[in-house]
């Protein structure tokens, strides 16, 4: 039997840059090539505390009211006209990101570099960012923006798929070397994703560059070294762990000023950088233009997560890429406001939060 759908919904609303408030607001419809889903975990990024902010009024979201939010899972509750591979009942990992199909990035695949980005009347999507998000208790999303999760993940997993597809995506950018020896800088959520990831894609060692309670949370993602950047100088601790050669992969995964250039550092000659945090629109980066030549130093910037979600979902599924353990917090939607906080200022050892608009639901 069909579950009831109401007319209205709570949802996080920013009425104005800088504000943020629990509305009641009508309950979206979802068009043709639409789902609408019963939102069941919306994990909180690092990009969000930004546009709640304000930091980033005018590009995101482009106007006010919003609701932002795009790492989520949850249950498919009603079809728009033309969805045919989806039915009332599954459960769903959203993404944030839908091109506009039609320009040559998104015919390569690459639709998270969208030609029209920004344009939603070319089709092109971005949710939680410019299109209407998942701190809610329903959204209405493309069904290219939701993939199928087996029974035997939760939720709360599920709201983690965003987050690691960032991760494989810039792992697959820059390959991992089999065997090899992988760099990550910033153990954070990403950071740590990125460790258990790079394990399972081949690497033999993993040294970690962070510090403090993050830097000690990186052991259980499977870091074999950990480097102290507040103790050592990391570009020459990495070294010395590795022979004086350099490792064959850095990951950067902070966006912090000055990481950049001790991720090319990091790599052995003809090594390869990959970069995966997300930095200000401040931080700008000096680099050894003539090592970068001479060393064959590849470099690849990473946007978001196309094409990878299904392998994240098989991956979690399989066992081979644990994530349950990184949401450390859970909160009702109600209480949003102290989950940003304990986001934002890393308190009592989080990891990743995960707001839960209808309730409780570790499980589906």
């Amino acid at each position: 039997m069909s579950e009831m759908i109401p007319k209205k919904m709570r949802a996080l609303v920013l009425p104005a840059p800088g504000k943020h408030e629990i509305q009641e607001v009508p309950v979206p419809q979802p068009e043709a090539g639409e789902v609408l889903c019963k939102v069941r975990g919306v994990a909180i990024c690092g990009s969000d505390p930004e546009i709640l902010r304000g930091g980033l009024a005018g590009r995101w979201p482009p106007a006010y009211p919003f609701i932002p939010g795009h790492e989520w899972s949850g249950q498919v509750v009603a079809l728009g006209s033309g969805v045919v591979d989806l039915k009332a009942g599954d459960a769903v990992a959203g993404q944030a990101h839908k091109g506009c199909g039609h320009c040559r990035n998104c015919l390569a695949g690459r639709y998270t570099i969208c030609e029209h980005y920004g344009r939603p009347e070319s089709g092109q999507r971005h949710y939680g960012f410019i299109t209407q998000g998942a701190y809610a208790q329903y959204i209405a999303i493309s069904v290219k923006s939701v993939n199928l999760m087996p029974k035997t993940m939760t939720f709360r997993e599920g709201a983690l798929v965003d987050t690691a597809g960032v991760v494989l995506h810039g792992l697959e950018l820059c390959g991992v070397t089999p065997g090899g020896t992988v760099a990550v800088i910033g153990p954070g959520p990403i950071g740590l994703i990125t460790m258990r990831l790079a394990r399972a894609l081949g690497a033999a060692r993993i040294i970690a560059v962070g510090r403090g309670a993050r830097l000690q949370a990186s052991q259980m993602a499977g870091a074999d070294v950990q480097v102290n950047f507040e103790n050592s100088d990391p570009v020459k601790a990495v070294r010395e762990a590795t022979e004086g050669l350099g490792v064959d992969e850095a990951i950067e995964c902070s966006g912090a000023a000055g990481t950049f250039r001790q991720a090319v550092e990091m790599v052995r000659k003809g090594g390869r950088v990959s970069l995966v945090g997300v930095p200000t629109d401040q931080v700008i980066e000096p680099l050894p233009f003539k090592y970068i030549v001479h060393n064959e130093i590849a470099i690849f910037g990473a946007r978001a997560n196309p094409n990878v979600s299904r392998k994240v979902i098989s991956l979690i599924a399989a066992g081979q890429l644990p994530v349950a353990d990184l949401v450390t917090h859970t909160f009702p939607l109600e209480q949003f406001s102290t989950a940003l906080d304990v986001f934002v200022n890393r308190r009592d050892g989080v990891i990743k939060v995960v707001v839960e608009p209808n309730g409780t639901s570790p499980s589906q």
